[in-house]
């Protein structure tokens, strides 16, 4: 985990529950319950998204889990790039802002915001959180345009976040390759956890690295990925759930468990540097130490630390899944 709260942002949370006070909750599940069934089937916004209320339902039960997985990721960058400022923000596929809410809460000073959708239901919704409070959608530029034709500008940060599972297998590279030329500083690519996802997020690696990217995560190198399929690489991030949110989704657990994967790539000129390598699974208790998986520069690596190697042991014991290790975690005493 990063050190981002993976919680609605104060402002978000208070502009929903105003918005929620004027509809039924009866309605509102049974909308969120359509929701989750169209996008389950693997069905696309125009179908799941009409108006108003199907955006706000979706506010209510989808918002929490992709803002959640959109800061995580978010927060990888972060820490292997501390000295990233960006000011100009690109929200690919915005749907209600999402990864405009969790860019500002991870760079607060980012000074300018675009979100481009097709679907006008979550681009008025995303203009009414705004008139509602919500700071970072408050004076954001709302573009209704396809996610090939993004505006002809270029920006320190673009970020598509749940964006890319909805395009079509032989358009998935004409918006990869505008998402980059929009992009001066860093692309992160945020998908559901599913093999699916993950091979397409492999496809557009792959036309990254080709076109000069650099890729700051969760990959530590640009070679081929070492994972094979039925593996894939995705990560985990667990929140909690308001009582609204368990009365929408008929849930009683308080938290669920998001599964993502993403993708960060960046220009030549990022500060920064790709972590040496990093966890794909938690650390695992042995007698005298712990074992721990890992994607390296060499590749899918099992590394073995023995309590007594103190300077390594204490940093890895408290790493999660998907955590940087610097070099001087992974070298060898």
């Amino acid at each position: 985990m990063t050190g981002f709260s993976t919680t609605l942002p104060a402002d978000l949370a208070a502009a929903v529950a105003r918005l929620m006070d004027q509809r039924s909750r009866k309605e509102l599940a049974e909308r969120a319950a359509r929701i989750s069934a169209i996008y389950r089937a693997q069905g696309r916004t125009a179908q799941a998204i009409a108006d108003e209320t199907d955006a706000l339902a979706y506010a209510l039960t989808r918002l929490p889990a992709t803002y959640a997985a959109t800061i995580d990721a978010l927060g990888r960058l972060a820490e292997q790039a501390p000295d990233f400022r960006p000011r100009r923000l690109l929200d690919l596929g915005a749907g209600l802002g999402t990864a405009s809410l969790a860019a500002r809460e991870a760079w607060p000073d980012i000074e300018e915001t675009t979100l481009l959708d097709r679907s006008r239901a979550f681009l008025d919704m995303a203009r009414r959180l705004g008139e509602s409070g919500v700071g970072a959608l408050a004076r954001a530029r709302l573009v209704e345009a396809d996610l090939a034709s993004p505006p002809a500008e270029r920006f320190d940060l673009v970020v598509a976040s749940y964006a890319l599972t909805e395009i079509a297998e032989e358009a998935l590279p004409s918006v990869v390759d505008a998402a980059f030329a929009a992009c001066d500083g860093a692309l992160i690519m945020v998908e559901p956890g599913t093999p699916r996802d993950w091979r397409r997020l492999m496809t557009a690696r792959a036309r990254l690295v080709a076109a000069g990217a650099r890729i700051f995560a969760p990959c530590p190198h640009e070679a081929p990925c070492p994972i094979a399929p039925p593996d894939w690489c995705h990560f985990s991030v667990r929140l909690a759930r308001s009582r609204d949110h368990k009365l929408a989704k008929g849930a009683d657990a308080p938290f669920e468990d998001e599964k993502f994967a993403y993708l960060v790539a960046a220009r030549a000129s990022l500060p920064g540097a790709p972590a040496a390598a990093r966890a794909l699974a938690r650390p695992a208790a042995l007698k005298h130490g712990l074992r721990i998986k890992l994607c390296s520069r060499a590749g899918i690596d099992e590394a073995v630390v023995e309590k007594r190697d103190k300077r390594r042991f204490g940093p890895i014991k408290k790493k999660g899944w998907g955590d940087a290790l610097a070099p001087e975690e992974t070298a060898e005493p």
